[in-house]
């Protein structure tokens, strides 16, 4: 299903993640406007209401008043000032959040373009991991990926072993 869609492989390893933990009966609340990613799920059996396109930084009424038992953030948190305001609105109890990770060879992303679309956080492993441990939540798995390109140079040779991605599953410590 997502394998001619773009970007295939993050899609595989998320669609791949998410069903290791979370049941299809299980409702989702994926944080950011409906994207290709959202249809996927949908298309694997999955349950899911994407929030309107609001500010999360701003405003989190969507969240706290979501019934889903499942919130989904595949690569939002880094776009956010705020993440932690974010995670402590959010009334489920079960998580799955993506982020890009920091890179040692790579600059922040930064759109000269969309103001809203630009990395104001990059996060390494262990950075995300503190972040939702303090915001109330407890990590059950974690998993990192590569994203290997087929350009020519140092960097996309580095992309070939060094991980890009980070998924993690936590549940809300009560």
């Amino acid at each position: 299903m997502y394998e001619k869609t773009f970007p295939n492989k993050r899609f595989k390893h998320t669609v791949e993640f998410l069903k290791s933990h979370i049941d299809n009966s299980e409702s989702i609340l994926d944080l950011g406007v409906e994207n290709p990613l959202s249809d996927i799920l949908k298309s694997n059996g999955f349950s899911v209401e994407n929030t309107s396109g609001i500010d999360l930084d701003f405003d989190t009424s969507e969240i706290e008043n979501s019934k889903a038992n499942v919130v989904t953030a595949f690569e939002i948190f880094e776009h956010l000032l705020s993440p932690f305001t974010v995670l402590r609105s959010i009334k489920a109890d079960k998580l799955v959040a993506s982020i890009p990770l920091k890179l040692w060879f790579a600059s922040a992303y930064r759109s000269k373009t969309d103001m809203r679309d630009r990395h104001y956080h990059e996060f390494e492993d262990w950075q995300f991991d503190w972040l939702l441990e303090k915001a109330g939540w407890k990590i059950i798995a974690t998993e990192k990926w590569t994203n290997p390109t087929k350009k020519i140079g140092i960097r996309p040779l580095l992309r070939w072993f060094t991980p890009r991605y980070y998924i993690v599953y936590a549940e809300r410590i009560k």
